[in-house]
C-alpha cells in the first residue's frame, strides 16, 4: 500500500497546521514544484509576537489580523530563500481567501488542491477562473491516511 501524490501532500498541509497559533482557524500549506516540496507554511504570528493562542484573536471586522495566512508564509519563505514558484502547486487544508488568492496568482501558482471549502469567495473563484488556474477540492479522508500508519 502506497499513499498517492495529492494524499502524500495534503497530508504534510494537515500536518503543517497542527503548527497554527490561531484559535479560530488552524491552517496549513505546502508548495510543491515538479513533485518536491519547496515550502510550507502555516497560519501564525509575525516571528517574535504574541500569539491568538496567547493572548487571543485581534480582531477587526471579523477578522484577525494579527495572523499571517498560510499561503503567504509558504509563498515569503520561498522569497527569503530565493526559491521560483512559478508553476508550482500548493496544497492548502483550506480554500484561500481572496488575498492568499491574488498572491498565488501573482506567484505563478498554477494548481490549488484544498481540502475544504472555506468562505469561497466568489472574486477568487473568478480570477482563478481568468487566470486558467486550477483549484480542485481534494477528498483526503484522515481515516485513509490514518491507514498508511497503521500498516507499517
Amino acid at each position: 500500500m502506497r499513499i498517492n501524490w495529492h494524499e502524500y501532500f495534503m497530508a504534510q498541509a494537515m500536518l503543517l497546521s497542527l503548527r497554527s497559533t490561531c484559535k479560530r482557524l488552524s491552517v496549513g500549506a505546502t508548495i510543491v514544484k515538479d513533485n518536491r516540496i519547496i515550502a510550507g507554511g502555516y497560519n501564525g504570528s509575525v516571528s517574535g509576537e504574541v500569539h491568538c493562542i496567547d493572548e487571543g484573536c485581534y480582531l477587526e471586522d471579523g477578522h484577525c489580523i494579527r495572523t499571517i495566512h498560510a499561503e503567504i508564509n509558504g509563498l515569503l519563505q520561498c522569497s527569503k530563500f530565493g526559491v521560483s514558484t512559478e508553476g508550482a502547486t500548493v496544497y492548502v487544508t483550506h480554500f484561500p481567501c481572496i488575498n492568499c488568492t491574488k498572491a498565488l496568482i501573482q506567484a505563478g501558482i498554477k494548481n490549488i488542491y484544498y481540502r475544504e471549502d472555506y468562505k469561497n469567495h466568489p472574486y477568487a473563484i473568478e480570477l482563478l477562473d481568468k487566470n486558467n488556474i486550477n483549484y480542485e477540492l481534494i477528498d483526503t479522508d484522515t481515516e485513509t491516511v490514518k491507514a498508511y500508519f497503521e500498516a507499517l
